[in-house]
């Protein structure tokens, strides 16, 4: 069993280690908080006495949790932003085996810690808090920046009360746009994420940063989250039919421009621009303006002279499984399969998925040595398997072509797809019977 805490704030620890050490000219001190790759620590510029968060990135963790391309995309984002409420990236460094990403200190706390110890905002501050998230967004998306992930654990609020938006490792830029204009990675945090995306058929990173900071604006003003449920397909649901309770206390004002931002259709949602000429928001509003363009920022040619895969050679590669996130195990799961919000046709005949406790690779030679027994063909690629058996007309009786697909869960379990993309149904289901039989995985028998 798989059990996946959402919406929930990690752990962080707060621990102090050897002050005193070097890295150039900073000095590091104690760690302000840790992540799966790494970790972030206070650090003084000696000439300046200057204060940064260093944020420190262990090369070998991110090549094996293949997120190499998500530090590039995080450095790329920030190196683009130069605006008041967006935390700012100075430098990046690198040793052998470390990146060192040299951000803005904010002495401050999380907004996620703030609503936590206080509960709901007054409305005035509030107010005054989304006017600064909505400047720092629209500010990125007017420089090709799309945070994709904003939430109250990614958004700091000074001791002044300014807001920062942090952690841009989900971001999207241009060349991520595909033919379409949209983009189609589903990712995100449960609680915030926007319908278009949930329904993976492309969606605006504008659109649904604006759902996203509708979702903060909520929390704000009323301590709790607009879609939650202990049941992930039930909290889907909600999400997709835009099904939230809508708090009377809150002023007709405040009520109505939460409304429009949490709108399910992204095409009728309310607008960044919309959104500053709305008369709630622009009580007391005083516009943030992003800094004169600086010098670019420095980085290191080691930073990233690992041996990752480039974005080609990920795309080709027969080896590594793609790791999927809560909503796409959500959609797999036979019991929470979400596909009928999305699409009419039947699938059930055509795709089977099951879990494995095997390595990919060990998988991928188990379901190769399998179909070739049955005297498929086996062509692999963009980390896909396409098996096929045809006879001279690929329609006739017999014909078989499907897709086969391994997603990584965890380091040690594994979703593996079947997806028939056209042929006889008999030798389909032939072929599932052997590849559950040969892989062991429990099955009914007919």
């Amino acid at each position: 069993m798989v059990i996946l805490n959402l919406g929930k704030k990690q752990n962080k620890k707060k621990l102090h280690s050897g002050e005193g050490v070097r890295l150039g000219k900073y000095e590091l001190g104690r760690i302000l908080g840790e992540g799966n790759f790494g970790k972030v620590k206070f650090a003084r510029n000696t000439d300046s006495g200057q204060p940064y968060a260093i944020k420190i990135i262990d090369k070998n963790k991110i090549i094996d949790l293949n997120i190499t391309n998500q530090i590039k995309r995080e450095i790329c984002a920030l190196k683009l932003l130069r605006h008041p409420n967006v935390v700012k990236l100075y430098e990046v460094l690198a040793s052998k085996t470390k990146i060192y990403m040299v951000l803005e200190y904010v002495t401050g706390e999380e907004l996620f810690d703030k609503i936590a110890s206080k509960g709901k905002l007054p409305e005035g501050e509030g107010r005054k808090l989304f006017q600064q998230l909505i400047d720092g967004v629209s500010y990125c998306h007017s420089k090709g920046v799309f945070h994709r992930d904003l939430k109250l654990e990614n958004v700091l609020v000074d001791a002044k009360g300014n807001l920062k938006i942090t952690d841009f490792g989900l971001s999207a830029l241009p060349q991520q746009f595909r033919a379409d204009g949209l983009l189609h990675t589903t990712c995100g945090s449960a609680n915030y994420v926007a319908p278009e995306i949930l329904a993976n058929r492309g969606y605006n990173g504008a659109s649904s940063d604006v759902w996203s900071c509708g979702v903060i604006l909520y929390v704000v003003l009323t301590g709790f989250l607009p879609f939650d449920d202990r049941n992930l397909a039930v909290l889907y649901q909600k999400v997709l039919k835009g099904d939230f309770q809508k708090p009377k206390w809150l002023s007709a004002g405040a009520q109505n421009i939460i409304k429009r931002i949490l709108d399910p259709n992204p095409k009728t949602r309310i607008t960044m621009a919309e959104i500053k000429e709305d008369l709630w928001f622009k009580e007391g509003y005083n516009q943030a303006y992003h800094e004169d363009e600086e010098d670019g920022v420095y980085v290191d040619d080691q930073a990233f002279n690992i041996h990752e895969l480039s974005h080609e050679e990920e795309k080709s590669s027969s080896q590594s499984p793609i790791r999927i996130n809560a909503f796409q195990l959500i959609g797999m799961s036979s019991c929470l399969d979400l596909s009928g919000f999305f699409e009419k046709e039947d699938v059930s005949e055509r795709k089977i998925r099951f879990t494995a406790n095997l390595s990919a690779k060990v998988l991928m030679e188990k379901i190769e040595d399998s179909v070739t027994e049955m005297e498929f063909r086996v062509q692999k690629k963009n980390g896909k398997m396409k098996v096929m058996q045809e006879n001279k007309d690929h329609k006739t009786l017999g014909s078989l072509s499907v897709i086969i697909e391994v997603f990584e869960i965890s380091s040690s379990l594994y979703v593996v797809e079947l997806r028939k993309c056209y042929g006889d149904a008999s030798v389909y289901r032939q072929l599932c019977k052997k590849l559950l039989n040969d892989l062991g995985v429990p099955h009914e028998k007919h």
